[in-house]
């Protein structure tokens, strides 16, 4: 097991400082495997069992989050004129310092992933993976059986041609369910407008086989389980 200096450890897995784990060390609120931490550059490895001022803190380099994404927030970390989905991360979580997962347009809401860890955001998001992506759509007009075989057959759309992709016609027919296994600049919503009709409202219901929680309200967001990870793998 790789060795790290104490600061390193604690850094990384909360929102302490360096220059507060300093001051904790010396005044003996860090406990390292049952001993008072005497120095911050003090070796530990990702197994040893730390506390701060009496609170456990076990290691923990990434975090992977699902948010419930609410309209009129931007897929970024910062932005001069729009409010961004990285606001809404817990202040407990924050030091992390996590990114979008792929990208939710504006206007759109649901399950968004965060993560601070760009290899898991690399095989997720790139296009040979051809991870399916499932959407609740509402529009201004019935679909109809002819626009599933439309979706299905690929798509021209001017910059480049949509790979086959699934409509699912719900009793309301101007309510429908899409699975894509691209990502591009409001792809979905072009390819509604390709079969006549326009989305009035959409919203981004799972990635590949993990689905977004009932329970997270617009604008919530929380840790992924191990299974839920898993489902992405």
């Amino acid at each position: 097991m790789a060795k790290m200096r104490l600061d390193k450890f604690l850094s990384e897995s909360s929102a302490y400082s360096r220059k507060e784990i300093k001051i904790l060390a010396k005044t003996n609120r860090i406990i390292v495997d049952g001993k008072c931490a005497k120095s911050p550059d003090e070796k530990v490895d990702e197994n040893s069992i730390i506390t701060v001022k009496g609170v456990p803190v076990p290691y923990k380099k990434f975090v992977y989050l699902m948010l419930n994404k609410p309209r009129g927030y931007l897929s970024a970390t910062e932005d001069a004129h729009d409010p961004v989905v990285t606001s809404l991360v817990p202040e407990d979580l924050q030091h992390y310092k996590v990114f979008p997962v792929g990208r939710l347009d504006k206007d759109t809401e649901g399950l968004l992933l965060l993560t601070n860890d760009g290899q898991f955001d690399h095989a997720l998001m790139s296009p040979r993976k051809e991870v399916k992506k499932r959407y609740f759509a509402r529009l201004d007009l019935p679909a109809q059986h002819e626009d599933i075989e439309k979706f299905a057959s690929g798509m021209f759309l001017g910059d480049f041609t949509a790979k086959s992709a699934l409509l699912e016609i719900t009793e309301d027919p101007c309510e429908v369910f899409i699975e894509i296994s691209e990502g591009k600049f409001h792809q979905v919503k072009r390819m509604c407008e390709q079969v006549g009709k326009k989305v009035m409202f959409l919203k981004r219901v799972a990635i590949g086989k993990l689905f977004l929680d009932e329970n997270l309200s617009p604008g919530q967001c929380r840790e992924l389980t191990g299974n839920e990870l898993e489902l992405l793998k």
